[in-house]
Parts: C-alpha cells; sequence; structure tokens
C-alpha cells in the first residue's frame, strides 16, 4: 500500500503539551483554541481559523527548494517546521504534505555524478587537470528516489528540536482510488495523530508515470514535481481536516495574473468566482499553477475543509505566516462559501476614493451645506441617537469587560449633541476657502507662472473607541478638507455609531456623495486595515494609549497621526496663586478625568510643602474623591504616604493622579521631559518671567500658563472640530483640524515653455518673482 512508513520511536503523549517547547513565534505559542466543531462545514470567516484544530499544511516545491532549484531552502524550511511545532504543541494535530524529493535527489545525484567523472577523467588521463565535465538530463523518479531518504532525514532532524515525533507516508494515486487502501491510509493517519505524531506525506515520484514533457521540464537546472495540491486537498477532506494551508511562491489569488498593472491581491475567494479570474503561467518549479491550486482549493472547500493560499517564501513573513493565518490574520487568499451582504472592506475603500474626489470638487458652499445639515440632523435626531446611545451604554455595562472610564466615553448627552452641531456649523462657516487656497505664487519667467495650493490628503482612516461623538466630528472635517473617509469604531458603539453614519451619508447625499465616507463594519482586525497601504493615505487613532501603540507598530508604510499617551502635568510654581492653582487643578483633573487631556502628574514646589496652598490643593482633591498616588520625592517628606506610585508614566484616565515634589521649574521641566508624552502641560505662576522660560522650553504640543489643561482642544481653540491630538513634530501638532488634514501640490502654467530655452544656449531667464496672493485667494 505504502511505500514506506517510517515511525520514530519516541512517542510523546498528549500530557507534555502543556509546556511547549522553547520556540520564538512570538507569544501565540502560548494560545488556546477552543473545542473541535463538527466537519461538514467550512469556516465563514477568518477569525474562526482560530478554532481549527486539525490542519494540513501544504509546501510547494517553490517553498522547500531554493532558488538554484538544486537542494532544500534550509532556512526557509526550518522557520516552517518551528511554526507547525508551535502548533502541535498546542494541541492541534498538524499534518504536512511536502515537495522536494526530487530537489534533494537532484542534488545528491549531481554531486556524485561530477565526483564519478572526476575520479574518471584523473584515470585516464593521468593528470590533475580535468576537462569540461557535462552533467546528463537527471530523471526525476530517479531523483525522488535518491532523495526521499535524505529529505525525510532532515524533517526529523529539525521537528527532533522541538520533541515533536514525525512518520513518513508516502502514497500513489491507487492509495486513494482503491477502497482497501484508502481505509487503511485513513486508519495509519488516524492513528499517527493520536499518538502526536506529524505526519510528513508525499506522492511516490519513484514510482509515478512521468509528467507529460513540455518546455519547463528540459534542460540540467529545472525540477518536474509531481503536482501536490490535489493530492493536500484530497488529504484534507479523507481526514476532515478543519484547514488546508497550501504555501507558494505567490502571495495568494489575484484578479489577473501577478505582476500585470491592474492586478490585486484576492483576500477572500467566493465558488463561483473562477469567471473573474485571469490565470497566468505556472511557476517554473513544478507542474502545478495557481488554476491547479484554485481548483484544488474549491474541491477541498466543498468537501468542508477551509483553505487558505499563501506565499511561504517571503523572508519577512515566512517565519510566521502559517501562525498568522490560524490567528486569523489577513494573509493570502481564504476560501470560504459564505459571501458577506456588504462590500468588502477594499472596495469601500475604492467607493470612498472614487465619490472624495467628486467632495473635493465640490464648491465650498456646497461642502458647507453638507456640514451645516449634519449639525442640523444632529440636533433634529437626537432621541433616535440618545436611544441608540442608551442601548450601547447598557450593552457595556452588562459585559463586565469595560472599564468604568470607557464608559463614561461611550456616553452622549442632549447637552453633548448641541455642541457637536455648534461645532460642526462653526467649521462650516471657518472653512469655506481650505481645499485649493493659494499659498505662494511664484513668476519662473514670462508667462511662466507656478502655484502652490492646498489640497485633500486622499483616503483618511480613522479608528476610534467608545467616543461616538468622534464620528460627527471627523466627518465633518473630512467633508470640509475634501478627503474620503473610512470609519472603524468599537464595538461598544455599535448601535451609536451606526446611526450617527447614517446622518452623515444622509448630509453627504444632498450633493450625491454619500459613499465619501464609509463605516467598516465587517470583521476586519485593526492590524489588517494597517496593511492597506496601497489605499489608505493618512491613520488617525483616537481611543487608549495601548490602541494607539498597536496601529503605529501594524501601519505599514502608512503615516500615522496622534499621541500614544496623554501624560499631563500641571506644576504649581512657588510664586502661584492659590485661588488660580486650585481652580486650574480641579478643571484639569476633575471636568471629565478620562479625557487625553486631563492631568495625570501634580507637580508641587517643595517650597510649598506644609503651607496653606498645599494644604488647599489636597483637601480639594479629597472632597472630589481624586485617589492620589505619591511620588518617589514626595513619599520622601511623608511619614504615612499615600499609595506609592508604580510609574510615572501613567495615564490613569480616571479619579486617580501622581503628585510629585520638584526643587524647582527647571526640575518640574525635566521632569516633563522625561516622563511626559508631549501632549499638554502647565504651568501656575504669578511669576512671568518664569512662565514665558517654561512657555519657551516645555518641548510638548500645547504648553499654557494659568490655564486648565483640558482647554487643549480643536473646538475650544476654534478649529469647529479636531480628528485628534498629534504630539508628532512634523505635519501637524497639537490639536489637528481642518489645516492639518490638507497637504499641498503645485500648479505650473506656460505657454509650451521647455527646460531648454532656459539653457546657456537659450532665449530665456529665469525671474523667480513672489507675487503677492491677496487673503482668501482660490486657485
Amino acid at each position: 500500500m505504502f511505500a514506506r512508513l517510517a515511525l520514530c520511536s519516541r512517542l510523546p503523549s498528549r500530557h507534555w503539551q502543556s509546556n511547549g517547547c522553547p520556540v520564538s513565534i512570538r507569544a501565540f505559542s502560548q494560545a488556546k483554541f477552543s473545542l473541535p466543531r463538527p466537519h461538514g462545514k467550512s469556516f465563514a470567516h477568518r477569525s474562526e481559523l482560530k478554532q481549527a484544530k486539525r490542519i494540513v499544511v501544504k509546501l510547494g516545491s517553490a517553498v522547500v527548494t531554493r532558488g538554484d532549484e538544486c537542494g532544500l531552502a534550509l532556512g526557509r524550511l526550518a522557520s516552517i517546521v518551528e511554526q507547525v511545532a508551535v502548533l502541535q504543541n498546542q494541541g492541534r494535530e498538524m499534518m504536512i504534505v511536502t515537495s522536494g524529493a526530487v530537489a534533494f535527489g537532484k542534488q545528491r545525484l549531481r554531486h556524485e555524478i561530477l565526483l564519478s567523472q572526476s575520479v574518471r577523467q584523473a584515470l585516464h588521463s593521468g593528470q590533475n587537470q580535468l576537462k569540461d565535465m557535462s552533467i546528463p538530463v537527471l530523471e526525476a523518479r530517479a531523483c525522488a528516489a535518491a532523495g526521499q531518504s535524505g529529505l525525510m532525514a532532515l524533517y526529523e532532524a529539525m521537528f527532533t528540536q522541538y520533541s515533536i515525533c514525525t512518520a513518513q507516508i508516502l502514497v500513489t494515486n491507487l492509495d486513494f482510488h482503491d477502497e482497501q487502501k484508502r481505509r487503511n491510509l485513513n486508519s495509519t493517519l488516524h492513528e499517527l495523530l493520536r499518538m502526536n505524531i506529524v505526519p510528513i506525506i508525499n506522492t511516490n515520484d519513484a514510482v509515478v508515470p512521468p509528467p507529460v514533457p513540455n518546455s519547463d521540464l528540459q534542460g540540467v537546472n529545472v525540477i518536474s514535481i509531481k503536482d501536490n495540491d490535489s493530492l493536500a486537498a484530497r488529504l484534507a477532506v479523507e481526514m476532515k481536516a478543519d484547514l488546508l494551508i497550501a504555501l507558494s511562491d505567490v502571495e495568494g489569488l489575484y484578479d489577473s495574473p501577478p505582476g500585470t498593472d491592474d492586478a490585486k491581491l484576492i483576500d477572500t475567494f467566493y465558488p463561483g468566482d473562477q469567471q473573474s479570474i485571469t490565470y497566468g503561467t505556472k511557476s517554473r518549479v513544478g507542474i502545478g499553477g495557481m488554476e491547479a491550486k484554485v481548483k484544488a482549493a474549491l474541491w477541498a472547500l466543498q468537501g468542508g475543509t477551509s483553505v487558505v493560499i499563501a506565499n511561504g517564501t517571503h523572508p519577512k513573513v515566512t517565519g510566521h505566516v502559517i501562525t498568522d493565518i490560524v490567528e486569523g490574520k489577513k494573509v493570502g487568499t481564504f476560501f470560504s462559501e459564505v459571501k458577506p451582504a456588504g462590500p468588502t472592506v477594499e472596495q469601500q475603500t475604492e467607493m470612498a476614493r472614487h465619490a472624495g474626489r467628486v467632495l473635493a470638487s465640490l464648491l465650498p458652499e456646497q461642502r458647507g451645506e453638507i456640514i451645516c445639515c449634519l449639525a442640523e440632523l444632529l440636533t433634529e435626531k437626537k432621541d433616535d441617537i440618545l436611544s441608540a446611545n442608551k442601548r450601547d451604554m447598557e450593552l457595556a455595562a452588562v459585559s463586565g469587560r469595560f472599564s468604568q472610564a470607557l464608559i463614561n466615553r461611550l456616553s452622549l448627552s442632549t447637552a453633548k449633541l448641541n455642541s457637536l452641531a455648534i461645532g460642526l456649523r462653526q467649521l462650516a462657516v471657518s472653512s469655506s476657502d481650505s481645499v485649493g487656497r493659494v499659498l505662494r505664487r511664484t513668476r519662473v519667467a514670462n508667462n511662466l507662472e507656478l502655484e502652490q495650493i492646498t489640497v485633500p490628503i486622499g483616503v483618511l482612516l480613522v479608528i476610534f473607541e467608545s467616543r461616538p461623538d468622534c464620528l460627527p466630528q471627523v466627518s465633518a472635517l473630512a467633508i470640509a478638507s475634501g478627503n474620503a473617509l473610512l470609519l472603524k469604531g468599537g464595538k461598544e458603539a455599535a448601535n451609536t455609531n451606526k446611526i450617527l453614519h447614517q446622518l452623515t451619508q444622509e448630509a453627504l447625499s444632498i450633493h450625491g456623495v454619500a459613499d465619501a465616507i464609509q463605516l467598516v463594519s465587517t470583521r476586519e482586525e485593526v492590524e489588517d486595515l494597517c496593511r492597506l497601504d496601497k489605499m489608505i493615505d493618512l491613520i488617525i487613532p483616537r481611543g487608549s494609549s495601548q490602541l494607539v501603540r498597536e496601529i503605529q507598530r501594524a501601519a505599514k508604510g502608512i503615516p500615522v497621526l496622534g499621541h500614544s499617551e496623554g501624560i499631563c502635568h500641571v506644576y504649581i510654581d512657588n510664586d502661584a496663586s492659590i485661588d488660580k492653582a486650585i481652580d486650574v487643578v480641579r478643571d484639569s483633573k476633575c471636568d471629565y478625568p478620562a479625557a487625553c487631556n486631563a492631568m495625570e502628574t501634580l507637580l508641587i514646589h517643595r517650597d510649598l510643602l506644609r503651607t496653606p496652598i498645599f494644604d488647599q490643593i489636597i483637601d480639594m482633591l479629597r472632597t472630589e474623591h481624586v485617589k492620589i498616588h505619591a511620588g518617589p520625592q514626595f513619599a520622601s517628606y511623608l511619614t504615612f504616604s499615600p499609595s506609592e506610585v508604580k510609574s510615572l508614566r501613567t495615564e490613569y484616565g480616571d479619579l486617580e493622579c501622581c503628585i510629585e515634589v520638584v526643587d524647582s521649574m527647571q526640575d518640574a521641566m525635566d521632569h516633563i521631559h522625561k516622563y511626559g508624552s508631549s501632549h499638554t502641560d502647565v504651568i501656575v505662576t504669578e511669576n512671568e518671567e518664569t512662565a514665558e522660560q517654561f512657555l519657551q522650553q516645555v518641548d510638548s504640543a500645547c504648553v499654557f500658563w494659568n490655564s486648565s489643561s483640558r482647554f487643549a482642544d480643536g473646538y475650544r481653540f476654534g478649529l469647529g472640530a479636531e480628528v485628534g491630538i498629534s504630539t508628532a513634530r512634523i505635519h501637524a501638532r497639537g490639536p489637528v483640524g481642518l489645516e492639518g488634514l490638507l497637504t499641498t501640490k503645485w500648479v505650473l502654467r506656460g505657454e509650451g515653455h521647455t527646460v531648454a530655452d532656459f539653457s546657456d544656449q537659450g532665449s530665456m531667464k529665469y525671474l523667480h518673482e513672489n507675487i503677492p496672493v491677496p487673503q482668501g485667494s482660490c486657485s
């Protein structure tokens, strides 16, 4: 039945798995998955792949073999083995369908032929100089016979590093077509899986008929490998596998041949979509092509096994491609039988970009009308909005998964909606000359004029947690600046976000651009959205410091505008007014403690300890139920101190703060620069010289004197609205309003001018004269 069945002598049992093995695939080795599901129906969404228990990994010949097609890609293979070991040691049942025997055998036979020829020539010539030696075309079945044992020994050695046993199984078509052999194969594989052994399966290329010759199979440096795609699909269905991962040398399935100008990677492929695909040529290594892979994948899908086709050769992703797929990340092409009702996020982005260009071409008055319409809808539909928000609040409270600070951010009120409406109307008025405004005009030469004008950035992606009031603010700014917008809100605000987005599209529809702002409601993970670098021009995160840091790490080639933390300080100088100090500290901490511009650390000059101003500040904080954490210096002055702070870089987001003592204003600035987040920092003092020094030298986006940190807000600054507060040092800093969502382009108007006209032999000279630009001038 089988050409060979080899087992290791050590058979590790399941109870050992909890210890895992010392692999380096991040924290994935600690992941857990749910209990096995009934087989017969494939997973509908990528996020469900985490539940996969029995997994087949198919390694195409392009993945296993080196670039010269003689020998194995050992580093790549070791990385794949490591990932399979991680999943196996989680309690999953892993099987590998591998190519590579022909390549490994070819390497060995070439070496033997060269060695044999050199010996014969040396004997016949009697001298050390050897003639040029040619190597005959190597027959694939002979290469397979020579390479099978070496390939298996290599797998065995690699898996042994993770205390995992392997077994080799060689099969032919007869093993599936003959009922008795098929049952034997099935029984053997189940027994191996039961004993926690990883089966390594391959077609028995030493005995199979040779493939039909063609140009790809001629010459010394080309390998012919029997197609393992159908084998992997048959095996996956036969063994009722939950998931088949087919690794090749392309990113996945494209809608046209990879490398062509309009080729786009298909994230999810559905049965019936075959007609929309144009297949390219197959890989030079192996006899299968993408068409064969798709047919095999659809066959497996029909049999109840989910399939992902992905790139196993890319050096940047090979080390985690398998584990990423099992984690549900957007890697390669996922085959699903369940087609979503709405558009994909890629389709939403295209729709937004197209409508965004129309939006940018509208007159400023028309964009202002859209914003005013949205402001009216916020007040007209306030009952519907608040009802939806109430449902979200109740669900968040019942779930028990959200902190009180997060629930506070989720809450909307009539006052908040009215404030939003006022801000939007203010923005509509102030944005009349935003897009197309001329910043500078230069006469380059006679009849050759250059302008620098403001234009939209393109497609914005705003990811926000909890705060649904962010949606109309950001939408209004996108409308005013002519930008397309993708919105990704948290699940906790789903009902509120839905109705606010509906109202936004209703307002946009008055000028036929409803698609310019899209709400992403599919199961897209934030990390997957951050990979759309060819479609999104700027990412703006609004939420916790953890969310912002995750986005900054995940963004691949897309700029991120925002701040990771809001660690704001208020420094009470020794020349401070008691009344001002108390008012500023109370408002900075207690007005809205969940906000990013709330005070988190109170710095007090050492001379103020045990003075009335210090006592009154402490009494006020206690009255407001603010929990106090003592900094190291402050704690050293106290016999019985509050709980000592764990970190001076803490953003509490609640009625908590740190108090620390400093020796001088310079000491306060040093503390801010060391532990702050460059967001907003405040000095309270009556000494103007001290205040000005603080304002000039503190390197934060917002620096205030005798004013609450809560003023760091686009609406309070008169910007109408803001997309967030940026602590970056380029493009935009502080509260980012309309100006921060614009970029520039250069427009040159001439009359057939050429650079040659300005050469030494040319007839024209550069003038470079600045032309005055009237205020509010538009191109």
